[in-house]
């Protein structure tokens, strides 16, 4: 059984915010001991579109534990939104923050009206894997930057 901590907040929050690119810096890290660094699709907090992302943080008593966002899609996919640079601190996992800061983006993205939520992963993640899973995302066909990497896995869920 998941147990949701109830002292956590999450926050919306601008793409300059320190915590956030700290996570996201951690997040990097974990990654790089997963993968080459070409085959992390990271954010370019530079690029003047980074700022159509909702960006969200995961507090607990104050501390930045974990964080993700939404990026609207373009072009044939404009009900649908990208989960992107999601990722809770190895001190804070397996206490259902992740599976709490996934709702609350997947109702962000509700309530904006897109119909749909996709992500990319690879096969070194497993536990996210199992996460997503678990919250009724399925394995969808490879989309955007990912459509031509074969090492990508993507997954998708409706939000209807």
């Amino acid at each position: 059984m998941e147990v949701v901590n109830t002292e956590v907040e999450y926050v919306i929050v601008d793409s300059g915010d320190p915590d956030l690119r700290h996570l996201v810096a951690r997040l990097d890290e974990e990654l790089l001991e997963r993968y080459p660094k070409e085959r992390i699709y990271g954010v370019d907090f530079d690029h003047p579109d980074v700022r159509r992302i909702t960006f969200v943080i995961a507090r607990c008593q104050g501390e930045a534990i974990g964080c993700g966002g939404i990026r609207p899609l373009e072009g044939a996919e404009p009900s649908a939104v990208e989960l992107k640079r999601f990722f809770v601190d190895r001190s804070s996992r397996k206490l259902g923050i992740a599976a709490g800061m996934l709702r609350f983006l997947e109702d962000r993205a509700r309530a904006a009206g897109f119909r749909e939520m996709r992500l990319e992963t690879g096969s070194e993640q497993p536990e996210a894997i199992a996460l997503y899973m678990k919250h009724r995302y399925r394995p969808i066909d490879r989309f955007g930057p990912y459509a031509d990497d074969p090492a990508c896995l993507c997954f998708g869920k409706s939000l209807d």
